[in-house]
């Protein structure tokens, strides 16, 4: 922050090198949202775990690295931004040899929520690092943008990767390339990142810490488990319970003068709407992506490489966009460039409704053209607004809420849309299998496509070809109806951003004098009762 008649002293080289260290853990940690995307099928093959085991294996790491970043925040405040980087990114690396270890489903789950832990120490740190090394407003919408496009481009990148990878290794290989990239942050973390002493406080709120993660644990199982559980009552028992828990948080953080996580920012305008677009935004993509990628695979056939090129184009745009976003926020309201990719991420799911599976590889890749790159504005510009709405000494929790929202988000997606998805699966199913089918192979079927085509390689011709065409149609299906499920979440998400952010100038109309931004920064913290130093 400058002074009112200085102008805020303008990042150098250092400083720019310093965020392409900062550029690695951000794009290789959202990697590791959909690295097993790819990989799933042979980890399948090679650990045999259940349908639910393989839904907790692909979002145990977003939803654990999404329930503490809150928390990993606030410590990075405390103790230091660059001191927890470093660590994180240590134990990063070690774990990660150890899922590439790990010979049992159970353990796989482990080691993915361990490494999500991880995940979680460093997030935070490397956007409170940004802002304390980029204090020109201009200068860190570039820095925000191209850390937004490095979380972009590793959910992206990482089917690319794996297939890559699956083509000369096993599955065990999308672990362990975590490791030299987790070395160079931590050997050049001292030497790049400025020495950050931490603020003095109050000690920290453990109990709410483990409060946050008991209100979230419960109640993704309850949402995840309606698709695959044999027991409603079960699954609906672990959302009434995650909301209860979520109230006693709430009543907590309000009567708390330290709180781990301060709700009253949640009644600001700015702060409110952008992290509700943003939470809507990745929720919708969330799920969608991880059927689209099975689609390619298990209904196009496609190879794991084959899959990562026809990912590629959409990343690439992707990463063009999200680089941009800022850049074209200077002249234009937030608020409208947000609703606008939102509104053309609506036009991409439609066109995914109208995908079977006879439906030819240009149409596909055309239409996830249109859809993916549309999310970027919402996370290039979204934590801008919010991390610029509080004091400085609280950027780091900041930062954690703003990527809390963006992991969570994507960890419902797979989980409500996943799940709406499998259930139109299964429906797609019913009295459709060939008759004299095996029990076992039938049960596979009915479980998943994987379970199908793994079955299906088993069987005679006869049989064979009928459960493929059965089950590639009702997976199809199970998109189409994943995907206007997503539509209505989007379509919703732009509503709320050209309703509720509006009121945001572009960034570039405070520039000259500073003022307009410090006066709408001043109305956040105020709103959001942080305005202490």
């Amino acid at each position: 922050m400058s002074s009112a008649g200085n102008p805020p002293q303008r990042a150098g080289s250092k400083e720019w090198a310093a965020l392409g260290l900062l550029v690695l853990p951000a794009l290789l940690l959202f990697m590791m949202l959909t690295i097993l995307f790819l990989a799933s099928p042979y980890l399948a093959a090679d650990l045999k775990p259940s349908s639910t085991e393989t839904l907790w294996i692909l979002d145990i790491y977003g939803f654990l690295m999404a329930s503490l970043l809150v928390l990993m925040g606030t410590v990075a405040d405390r103790f230091g931004h660059r001191n927890l980087l470093v660590a994180g990114a240590a134990l990063f690396g070690i774990f990660s040899v150890l899922a590439a270890m790990a010979d049992s489903p159970v353990m796989m789950i482990v080691w993915r929520a361990v490494l999500g832990i991880a995940a979680a120490m460093q997030m935070p740190a490397t956007l409170g690092l940004i802002f304390s090394m980029f204090h020109d407003p201009k200068q860190r919408g570039v820095a925000i943008g191209t850390w937004a496009a490095a979380i972009s481009g590793g959910v992206a990148l990482g089917p690319l990767l794996a297939g890559l990878l699956l083509e000369a290794f096993s599955w065990r290989a999308t672990f362990l390339v975590a490791v030299p990239v987790m070395a160079i942050v931590v050997i050049g973390g001292p030497l790049l990142l400025p020495r950050h002493q931490g603020a003095q406080g109050s000690k920290l709120d453990l109990f709410s810490a483990a409060l946050l993660l008991a209100t979230l644990l419960p109640l993704i199982y309850g949402i995840k488990s309606f698709a695959t559980s044999d027991s409603p009552m079960l699954s609906t028992a672990g959302i009434v319970i995650g909301l209860a828990l979520g109230i006693w948080f709430i009543l907590r953080q309000l009567r708390s003068s330290a709180p781990l996580l301060d709700v009253r920012l949640f009644t600001n305008r700015t702060v409110g709407g952008a992290l509700g677009v943003f939470i809507l935004a990745a929720t919708g993509l969330g799920g969608v992506y991880l059927m689209f990628t099975q689609f390619l695979q298990q209904v196009k056939d496609l190879s794991p490489l084959q899959t990562g090129f026809a990912i590629l184009p959409a990343a690439l745009v992707l990463i063009a966009v999200a680089t941009l976003s800022p850049v074209i926020a200077r002249r234009v309201r937030p608020g409208y460039v947000i609703a606008t990719g939102l509104a053309v991420q609506v036009i991409g799911y439609l066109l995914f409704t109208q995908v079977d599976s006879e439906t030819g590889l240009p149409m596909l890749i055309a239409g996830f053209v249109v859809l993916y790159p549309a999310v970027s504005p919402s996370m290039a510009l979204t934590t801008d607004l919010v991390v610029s709405s509080v004091p400085p000494e609280k950027a780091g929790a900041a930062g954690g809420l703003a990527s809390t929202v963006n992991d969570l988000g994507i960890s419902l997606g797979v989980a409500i849309v996943g799940s709406i998805g499998t259930a139109a699966y299964s429906s797609g199913l019913a009295d459709k299998l060939p008759e004299g089918l095996p029990a076992k192979d039938k049960a596979a079927a009915e479980e998943n496509l994987s379970g199908a085509v793994a079955a299906a390689q088993n069987l005679p011709d006869h049989l064979a070809d009928p459960l493929l065409r059965v089950t590639k149609d009702a997976f199809a299906g199970g998109l189409s109806i994943g995907s206007a499920t997503a539509a209505v979440i989007a379509a919703a998400g732009a509503i709320i951003a050209a309703l509720t952010l509006r009121h945001v100038p572009p960034t570039g109309a405070a520039a000259p004098g500073s003022q307009g931004g410090e006066a709408d920064a001043a109305e956040s913290v105020a709103s959001a009762g942080g305005g202490s130093k």
